[in-house]
């Protein structure tokens, strides 16, 4: 029978999927496996279900001589050298479309949450005097409704964010490599390039794969074209933002301010200077972290090694074109 390690624990549901497959091996704490056990665990087996966090390299595939198949449980593949994977014959997949919602709804919540202070505000109630009667220009934030958002990316997420907006009677603009075909029912307008975007928006929201022409995406320079009363969010990758830059902005007040739900290093550093803003909201890669779409990014996963496993096309392979047009090697 087959073999598959999984690098995290999954649901019931695309576990018992699996296990009908399968001969299945868990890795059954939350923390990363540690690449010499990673290396042991994986010398025999088939396929692996790879944990959005969890990397894989050269060296791990080439300590696993029968592996076939790499499903991330993630849309971004980056923690994967699809490169390598591709040259020993391996098939890599992610899991697209069933993120989209629960990211878009908490992309949108960081927005509204760094717009309207909320966990400024929030923290001030569990504090000994921090609740007071308000004066008409204290704790202010800023209004969403009617205002200017900036996607950055219009793939599934990007487009699921601008129907966010259109509840809240905001005017969409984006920018993307290829336009968007569905422009008139999403109510968007294309933005030529990233500059004039970043100029025109109150908003400005991330939602592109990290590349290596996406790393610091959004720098030093970037961040001077937007409005002092603009609010960066990202919900895409820690790297596409330079944040030593977008400390600087926030810290100057170049920038009214930031939400992430991704940064540079993951988990971010207690020290690191930014955490002691008050206006950035900072939460821990929890865009797809929804009881729901745990489960189906889960089961697209299994379906993908399940297939790889019976001969069959896969469901969201990133490389198989590449594999069946014989670039492996």
């Amino acid at each position: 029978m087959p073999k598959v390690f999984v690098t995290r624990r999954i649901a019931q549901e695309p576990l018992d999927l699996l296990s009908k497959h399968a001969e299945v091996d868990i890795w059954e704490t939350e923390d990363t496996p540690p690449r010499q056990e990673f290396a042991r665990r994986i010398a025999d087996v088939n396929g692996i279900l790879l944990w959005a966090t969890d990397e894989m390299d050269a060296a791990l595939m080439d300590a696993a001589p029968k592996l076939k198949v790499i499903a991330d449980i993630a849309v971004g593949y980056n923690n994967i050298d699809v490169e390598a994977a591709t040259k020993r014959g391996i098939r890599v997949s992610n899991t697209p479309g069933v993120v989209t919602d629960a990211t878009a709804d908490l992309a949108f919540a960081l927005l509204l949450a760094s717009a309207r202070r909320l966990v400024e505000m929030a923290n001030l109630v569990h504090k000994k005097g921090g609740w007071k009667m308000w004066g008409p220009l204290e704790m202010l934030g800023v209004e969403v409704s009617n205002k200017t958002l900036g996607i950055i990316g219009m793939g599934r997420i990007g487009a699921a964010v601008a129907r966010r907006a259109k509840g809240f009677n905001m005017k969409v603009v984006y920018h993307d490599v290829v336009r968007h075909p569905n422009e008139i029912e999403l109510g968007i307008e294309y933005v030529n390039d990233i500059p004039t975007l970043l100029g025109m928006a109150d908003f400005v929201s991330l939602h592109v794969f990290l590349s290596k022409e996406t790393r610091h995406l959004i720098g030093a320079k970037e961040l001077s074209y937007m409005k002092p009363t603009a609010i960066l969010v990202n919900a895409s990758r820690g790297p596409v933002v330079d944040q030593k830059a977008l400390y600087q902005a926030l810290k100057t007040k170049q920038i009214w301010g930031a939400a992430l739900d991704v940064t540079e290093e993951e988990p971010i550093p207690l020290d690191d200077p930014i955490l002691k803003l008050d206006n950035v909201v900072i939460v821990p890669h929890i865009g797809t972290q929804t009881l729901e779409t745990g489960i189906k990014m889960s089961m697209l996963a299994v379906q993908n090694v399940v297939a790889v496993l019976n001969g069959e096309p896969m469901p969201t392979c990133v490389n198989c074109h590449l594999i069946d047009k014989g670039q492996a090697r």
